[in-house]
């Protein structure tokens, strides 16, 4: 049976985004497949200022994933693939959700925001990269209609991770 997905809203990260997502994504099941544990405060105060850069330039980056209060739940978008290893070039697509709103469809449909956002900015090619283990976001990337490109071990966990792909 198919669900509807909630209401959700996208937007570029403020300044007090970096308070809620240090705040978020303090959960160890949150950050199972992200190293554990939550990075510090200013981890988040540089990742949402280079997200408001990565908007600016590119029409898109890594936004507030809002619900239907307008409280910040996580962040869904996407950003040119950051590192030497893996998609370089690419652009990725991803998603970070709080606990409590797992299950509910929330990222699915904030994802289908983010691609219809990317295709209208010009990109036509999407990548998730996704920790083989991480059956929730494996799920997601088939919600969306991305295919399995590739598989690879990540140089500094040494788990394996899925590259999944989407022509836009």
């Amino acid at each position: 049976m198919n669900r509807a997905l909630p209401d959700v809203r996208l937007r570029v990260p403020t300044d007090e985004d970096a308070f809620a997502w240090h705040r978020i994504f303090d959960d160890p099941d949150v950050m199972e497949f992200h190293g554990g544990r939550s990075a510090e405060l200013s981890v988040y105060e540089e990742l949402t200022a280079r997200q408001r850069r990565h908007d600016a330039e590119h029409g898109f980056c890594l936004w507030t994933l809002l619900d239907e209060e307008g409280r910040a739940i996580g962040f869904t978008g996407a950003q040119p693939w950051p590192r030497e290893w893996g998609p370089t070039g690419e652009i990725e697509i991803g998603w970070r959700l709080a606990r409590d709103h797992w299950g509910k469809g929330y990222v699915t449909a904030a994802a289908t925001q983010t691609l219809e956002r990317v295709r209208a900015a010009g990109v036509g090619r999407v990548v998730a990269m996704v920790d083989a283990r991480n059956e929730r976001s494996i799920a997601v990337t088939r919600r969306l209609g991305m295919e399995l490109a590739e598989t690879f071990t990540t140089p500094v966990s040494q788990q394996v991770g899925h590259c999944y792909r989407l022509t836009l």
